[in-house]
């Protein structure tokens, strides 16, 4: 199983499973007695947003930490001082849950210097094989240069979380190996975890490792 930083950043093209990756993570290390703070930094998706499920994490002993009007009809949330405290791993575990593609890693931009601070982080740039503009390696690959450069904080590996939901079976993950590698080895990073539906997790874990199950938690509000 992935051994997670202090600090893991999670961020990727919009749409690739992003927040329901992040809550699974959260909810693995509350299962392991960690203390654990989620950090929303999404100010770009209404319909997506890791602190729309804060109920049910509070529940579990995880701290959300959200854009001041996160989950409102507000367009225009500001960033807290309590989101800038949250970078401050002493206290445990936190996992930074990022808004999509570059327009939503500028609000990354703005705790770039906090991170480089510490002395070692994680950011992991999550593909979804099966996500429009990100189908080749190619098109991932120059996606994340884009979120680098918004974000200003480095990717240090990769997360391979090309499913279709309820919809998948298992050569969807299977098949999106290939694609998973080679994205991995055009950004010279290591492929770190494959995540696959927790319904298929069983048949899966002899041919795919490190495999991480995933509940579907985020969900569409319509």
């Amino acid at each position: 199983m992935l051994q997670l930083n202090k600090l893991t950043i999670i961020y990727g093209h919009y749409g690739c499973g992003k927040t329901n990756l992040s809550v699974n993570l959260a909810l693995d290390l509350a299962r392991q007695d960690k203390r654990v703070t989620l950090v929303d930094l999404d100010i770009v998706n209404p319909y997506f947003r890791s602190s729309d499920y804060t109920p049910m994490l509070q529940k579990k002993g995880i701290k959300v930490v959200a854009p001041q009007f996160a989950g409102t009809n507000l367009d225009l949330p500001s960033l807290s001082a309590e989101i800038y405290a949250a970078f401050d791993t002493s206290a445990g575990y936190v996992i930074v849950d990022v808004g999509g593609d570059d327009a939503g890693a500028y609000a990354l931009g703005r705790f770039s210097q906090q991170v480089m601070r510490l002395p070692s982080y994680s950011a992991f740039y999550v593909i979804n094989h099966y996500r429009a503009l990100t189908s080749t390696p190619q098109e991932a690959a120059a996606l994340l240069e884009e979120i680098e450069a918004a974000s200003r904080v480095k990717a240090t590996g990769v997360i391979n979380n090309s499913h279709l939901q309820q919809l998948t079976e298992k050569k969807h993950i299977l098949d999106s190996m290939p694609f998973a590698l080679q994205t991995a080895k055009l950004l010279k990073l290591p492929l770190v975890l494959t995540t696959a539906p927790a319904f298929l997790a069983e048949e899966l874990k002899e041919e795919i490792q490190p495999l991480f199950p995933v509940e579907r938690i985020v969900k569409p509000p319509f």
